[in-house]
């Protein structure tokens, strides 16, 4: 089955405002830079968008939260946008802060068909008030729910016409889990191949989970923090 798309407007298609969407990345890294480019051209409002951060201020979610396309977070970090955490702090935006295994987890039991677990994770922290607690081996834990989204956007580094897919060293960080638990997941890649062409061995996302794929046109790739050896 080809789930090629032709480009990033065709594998973005369908996506409204209000919708949820999860997408894949840490910081900057692994993230689908040329579909968060789209949606902001698209002007698509009110979105609950699930993912790690919102990268920095001019890039990555930072561009959604720069045009108030964003309802709501959830997220496990503010990390170095100032756009982010000045939304948060005034009330503009709704933050849903989750530990980041927590988040990790909630994202790949969404995408297992497992509706809720329990996690020792942020007991006795904000993070449980008004959650289930139980205990096991005598130590509590709190009832997290799975999360799923109308999209899930991820970035791959390559990628065949059938939907498998495969990460590239940290850039992988959210995007497996991601890719499981969307209703419709958008693969964008480096390197688009026929099918057939990918090691079977080497391949982390299964295109069982992938309805459409595209090779991305520009990748930027931009570091986050520049940290470099004294001379």
């Amino acid at each position: 089955m080809n789930k090629v798309v032709p480009n990033v407007g065709g594998a973005l298609k369908g996506i409204k405002s209000g919708m949820t969407l999860m997408l894949g990345g840490f910081g900057l890294c692994g993230i689908p830079e040329n579909a968060i480019k789209e949606l902001v051209k698209m002007g698509v409002r009110d979105l609950t968008c699930i993912s790690n951060n919102a990268g920095v201020d001019d890039y990555g979610l930072g561009l959604l939260l720069q045009g108030r396309q964003i309802k709501k977070m959830i997220s496990s970090y503010v990390g170095e946008n100032d756009e982010f955490e000045r939304q948060m702090l005034s009330g503009e935006l709704e933050v849903d802060l989750i530990p980041q295994g927590s988040l990790a987890e909630r994202c790949r039991a969404g995408g297992a068909g497992i509706p809720a677990f329990f996690t020792p994770a942020g007991f006795g922290t904000e993070v449980a008030e008004g959650k289930e607690v139980r205990m096991f081996n005598n130590k509590p834990h709190i009832l997290e729910h799975a999360l799923t989204a109308d999209f899930a956007i991820v970035k791959a580094w390559k990628g065949d016409t059938e939907g498998n897919l495969i990460y590239k060293a940290t850039a992988m960080n959210f995007n497996p889990m991601m890719a499981m638990a969307g209703k419709i997941t958008v693969a964008e890649v480096e390197e688009l191949v026929p099918a057939g062409t990918l090691d079977p061995n080497f391949i982390h996302t299964p295109g069982i989970f992938v309805q459409r794929i595209f090779q991305g046109e520009v990748f930027e790739k931009r570091i986050e923090q520049r940290t470099v050896r004294t001379r």
